[in-house]
């Protein structure tokens, strides 16, 4: 279940996506698969190359992206979540979710 996410942020990142951009989504998460997690960051495109070649870069594995029709995104999560937003020069993410 997603909660702490605002409309415009949710509209933005799907624009981004479908414009072949890597964008970013942050936003609280809580699943019983993942007890310990409380935040996830999407990281999606619409250029499934593009994303895949972005997991490689960062040591992730293409296979777990996620192949949602128009919104194919990477989930992070954990220890890894923050290494990537730092990478990223994501602050804000890092500061508003206090990750």
């Amino acid at each position: 279940m997603a909660f702490g996410v605002k409309r415009p942020e949710l509209e933005h990142w799907k624009e981004a996506v479908s414009r072949g951009e890597i964008a970013f989504l942050t936003h609280y998460w809580t699943d019983p698969r993942f007890p310990s997690v409380r935040t996830v960051t999407k990281v999606g495109c619409s250029d499934r190359k593009r994303l895949a070649e972005w997991c490689l870069r960062h040591g992730l594995n293409p296979a777990y992206i996620h192949e949602h029709s128009s919104y194919p995104h990477f989930d992070l999560l954990g220890p890894k979540q923050k290494e990537i937003l730092e990478k990223e020069q994501l602050h804000d993410h890092i500061r508003r979710f206090r990750l």
